[in-house]
């Protein structure tokens, strides 16, 4: 990597890409602003983007490192439906996307949320931020797709998911993998109802909900 090549590397991103991306084209609408919460590297973004050439990807996270690698992601693979990442806390009570602060090739409105792999590595707080924000930016109709680890009932799906909750815990109490039910709950408060559950590699799961009204 070059001084001027700030891109980062996240090893599990080529692993889980084409699975992801094979629920996102048929979970996503065909068109609009896609906005991505806690994007990381950028990798998933410019993969994404490259295959749903008819949206508008918009990248956003808190790290600033990060969002320098998601600009030379995008310099890199010459991306011109992806935005200039934002600097987003889900946990703020109004995200600076509500007032349309944001620059790209287009302006279409935001159609859905796509989250991948945070609610287990930040505190709840974090998801109950995600939900509000997304209760208020989505339309109806509107998609919150996340993607991650979960329990069902309250217990782990396969013993390395139990696994990398307890190392989650011992890196920061907050952290952990969330119980389905609770996420289910909290989205529903926001009128974010379940609409499907995917099976993914690796115990993950793809998690789609829908804005009702």
């Amino acid at each position: 990597m070059t001084p001027q090549d700030a891109r980062q590397y996240a090893p599990a991103t080529e692993r889980n890409r084409e699975p992801i991306l094979e629920v996102l084209l048929e979970v996503l609408p065909k068109s609009g602003t896609i906005l991505e919460i806690a994007s990381g590297t950028g990798e998933h973004a410019v993969f994404f983007a490259s295959k749903l050439r008819d949206c508008l990807w918009l990248p956003t996270d808190v790290n600033p490192q990060l969002r320098a690698s998601i600009i030379s992601w995008t310099e890199h693979n010459v991306c011109d439906n992806v935005y200039a990442p934002l600097e987003l806390d889900v946990r703020e009570p109004v995200w600076q996307v509500e007032n349309g602060a944001f620059d790209g090739p287009n302006t279409e409105p935001i159609v859905a949320i796509v989250n991948i792999n945070m609610i287990h590595i930040s505190p709840w707080s974090a998801c109950l931020g995600l939900m509000a924000g997304a209760g208020r930016i989505l339309k109806a109709g509107g998609i919150l797709y996340l993607y991650g680890p979960f329990k069902q009932g309250y217990e782990h799906t396969a013993a390395s998911n139990a696994a990398f909750d307890q190392y989650l815990r011992a890196e920061n109490s907050e952290w952990g993998v969330r119980n389905l039910d609770d996420v289910v709950a909290v989205a529903s408060a926001q009128n974010l109802n379940l609409k499907q559950i995917y099976q993914m590699p690796a115990n993950n799961l793809s998690v789609v909900f829908q804005r009702s009204v």
